[in-house]
């Protein structure tokens, strides 16, 4: 499914939101409304339900599209107090909606419910955009019922702002048995035909939605919480020269693979982005992750504006701090706001672990879509890895072959050697395809062409239950990186 998200949030949204008055004003008409309530009926066989939050009517247009499309029911959630034209002054910080969507806690009462949400089995969620992220009374609508089982697809109605960091964000409120879309954001002209499209493109089950974080190795691609897919092998350019840069992306690049990782300490953000542009390779389709080291939290605005100058790129994918360190709290809020503005799509840690991320992430509103760390087969991580992945963000794995002037060793492993002869392919083949049936992202270090074609080459071959069990006995506990 074609991602739409800029994540801009534009006048137009604000100048919507004080519009909403004349739809939630309580005048005689409204006030007289009845309460909205999908109620159990024998009659009623849909096993489809469209839930919705409006302002202008916008939202409420496409969710009668959607209800169209998959024969669904509707419920429009109605906030028991409604919001009245001071409430939605964005100009006034002590104003209803400002206070709410500055208060991720915020929980406005609904009025009425859905009778019977335990027969529906896909459930639509749409909302505005407000402030950037989806109004508090969907968060509300979300935590009042058990969704367990249930398809959720999220979709908001803005003029330009995306649908990711919300949808991200209301994905946390829910339990890991949820099969969670990444959905979509639609304008106020959005045609039939466009929301059709949509829907078809998905074919929506229970059993095959998209999971976030589930590594898919037909499309080889894994979805993250922020709504946008990443590619789950690439290239990372530690160490490499600008030089070795261009030849080593280039290769990449020729051999399909599309995700790049880089960083400001490594010292060719600039290289790389020229690579880039001078690949051939449409923007859209490849992935770039960069890092923020601690020296920059300070003036992480300005650092991140600094990183988008050297790659000469108009959005960043991914975007992660190097390492904990002073102010890193408000280094990763600079980055929110950044998805905010439309400069960076994702963001993320690197370098943290349960320690770290258990103090770490009560403090900020965007959960991290991913968290990259040091894994190898001498090095696990056996405990981190599942409190990253139950937390709704994929890991991803940086020196899989145990680097530092130890990869030798590792490579020359003997039970690692016997099951690549085993296979017909290279030791680093198997530490590769081993991270990867563990659901660790790759991105192994090179500026050989050939082991950069060899390194995507990952998916002829998978290895057994007792050749995981085999690498996974290796575990050392070995570090190699201070951090």
């Amino acid at each position: 499914m074609k991602q739409t998200m800029t994540f801009l949030l534009s006048a137009f949204i604000l100048s919507a939101m004080t519009a909403c008055t004349t739809q939630t004003t309580p005048t005689a008409s409204t006030a007289e409304k009845p309460v909205t309530v999908v109620a159990d009926s024998a009659a009623k066989e849909s096993r489809t339900l469209v839930a919705y939050f409006t302002c202008t009517g916008t939202t409420e247009r496409v969710a009668e599209m959607i209800a169209k499309q998959t024969d669904g029911d509707l419920y429009e959630i109605t906030p028991e107090t409604p919001y009245t034209s001071s409430d939605l002054d964005y100009g006034n910080s002590s104003s209803r909606a400002t206070v709410e969507q500055g208060e991720p806690s915020a929980r406005p009462v609904i009025s009425g419910s859905v009778g019977d949400m335990e027969k529906y089995d896909t459930v639509f969620i749409g909302y505005p955009i407000w402030h950037g992220q989806a109004p508090r009374i969907i968060s509300t609508f979300l935590e009042s019922y058990d969704f367990s089982g249930k398809t959720i697809v999220p979709f908001c109605t803005s003029h330009s702002s995306g649908i990711g960091s919300s949808a991200a964000n209301l994905h946390s409120l829910c339990p890991d048995t949820v099969n969670w879309s990444a959905g979509e954001r639609f304008s106020a002209d959005t045609t039939d035909k466009t929301v059709k499209e949509w829907i078809d493109s998905m074919d929506i089950t229970a059993s095959n939605a998209r999971t976030v974080g589930a590594l898919n190795f037909e499309t080889k691609k894994v979805l993250l919480n922020s709504g946008y897919e990443m590619p789950i092998m690439g290239l990372g350019t530690y160490s490499l020269s600008d030089e070795e840069c261009a030849v080593s992306i280039a290769a990449l690049l020729e051999a399909s693979g599309r995700l790049i990782d880089t960083a400001y300490m490594y010292h060719n953000e600039a290289a790389v982005g020229k690579a880039i542009r001078e690949s051939g390779v449409p923007r859209e389709e490849i992935f770039v992750t960069t890092k923020l080291y601690p020296n920059q939290f300070d003036n992480a605005a300005e650092a991140i504006d600094e990183a988008l100058a050297k790659m000469g790129l108009d959005y960043i994918d991914m975007m992660l701090l190097h390492h904990p360190g002073t102010n890193d709290v408000e280094a990763y809020k600079a980055m929110e706001q950044a998805v905010a503005d439309g400069k960076v799509r994702s963001i993320g840690l690197s370098n943290w672990y349960v320690k770290e991320l258990t103090e770490f992430l009560p403090q900020v509103t965007i959960s991290p879509a991913l968290v990259q760390n040091e894994i190898h087969p001498y090095y696990q991580e056996n405990d981190v890895i599942p409190y990253i992945q139950e937390h709704g963000m994929v890991v991803q794995g940086w020196h899989p072959f145990d680097g530092r002037g130890h990869t030798g060793e590792l490579l020359g492993n003997e039970t690692i050697s016997g099951i690549a002869a085993s296979h017909g392919v290279s030791s680093a083949q198997v530490i590769l395809r081993w991270n990867l049936q563990k659901g660790v992202v790759v991105i192994p270090g090179s500026s050989n062409p050939d082991h950069i074609r060899e390194n995507l080459d990952l998916f002829e071959f998978s290895l057994t239950e007792e050749e995981m069990a085999q690498v996974n006995a290796l575990d050392r506990n070995e570090k190699h990186d201070w951090y």
